[in-house]
């Protein structure tokens, strides 16, 4: 990895890791942290991607940023991240961004990409939080968010896994919500709903039926959440739509939202 410049030294910057860098919601949080003048590490697979955003956000901040590329199903490769997170003074906030989704009937998806859609979205963030924490609350500052998703907030019938790791990131995170209280170290469970990615595409959903008004830029969700967290949000659902639905859902009997989100997931997997 690249030498911290003098500027790291003298403390004069803050210092962010990014996973899931290399579009939608982490490329977001990267090009608005850069802004915000943080020096960056941005962590995702594909290093020709990382290196072109790393090139772009210095030109445009004048910013340090590293590309680190890095599967996180790899357990190998997962532990150079926890390394670098773990042995870095000057972290101040962490964005377990990195994650997927997967669509259709349980019983006749790849088992091996469930199991990896669980090793990134569950495991690969407990672990870096792990990395991360010590430090910070060594350092008595700092902060993580954990970016989990509406899915959260019932079961997900034809997305089961991934709602189900969604459910773990929100509940671990008010956990450590709860563990961290007096440390002066925060955390944040980032639940956004349909937002304009490459998401979708790659899970395979249908969209089309989803309506304009649903529908927010990665860049709104990234200053609700960097806006919650200044104010100590803990679960943070941007857009006012998202809040209606989320206050909806946990109204409704648990055997009713199912079949709801049952029903509509079923028509985007088919």
């Amino acid at each position: 990895m690249a030498k911290r410049s003098s500027s790291k030294e003298s403390g004069t910057r803050r210092q962010a890791l990014v996973t899931g860098a290399s579009a939608g919601i982490g490329a977001a949080f990267a090009a608005r942290l850069a802004r915000d003048k943080y020096d960056l590490i941005i962590v995702a697979r594909d290093r020709e991607r990382l290196e072109e955003l790393a090139r772009q956000l210095r030109a445009a901040h004048h910013v340090e940023v590293e590309p680190l590329p890095a599967d996180l199903t790899d357990p190998a490769q997962l532990r150079i991240v926890e390394t670098v997170i773990g042995g870095d003074e000057h972290l101040g906030l962490l964005v377990n961004n990195a994650g997927f989704g997967t669509v259709g009937r349980f019983s006749g998806l790849d088992p091996d990409r469930e199991e990896a859609e669980i090793r990134l979205n569950i495991i690969a963030l407990a672990r870096l939080a792990r990395a991360a924490l010590p430090g910070m609350i060594a350092r008595e500052s700092g902060a993580i968010i954990n970016v989990s998703s509406m899915a959260a907030f019932q079961p997900a019938p034809y997305n089961a896994t991934y709602g189900a790791t969604k459910a773990y990131v929100n509940s671990f995170t008010e956990a450590l919500h709860e563990e961290l209280r007096g440390t002066g170290v925060r955390v944040q469970a980032l639940c956004p709903g349909f937002t304009r990615t490459e998401f979708q595409e790659r899970a395979g959903v249908d969209v089309s039926g989803i309506p304009s008004f649903a529908w927010m830029s990665a860049e709104a969700v990234v200053d609700a959440s960097l806006a919650g967290l200044e104010r100590g949000v803990l679960i943070c659902i941007p857009g006012v739509s998202n809040r209606v639905v989320a206050t909806l859902t946990s109204a409704l009997p648990r055997s009713l939202s199912r079949r709801v989100v049952g029903a509509l997931s079923k028509g985007m997997a088919d």
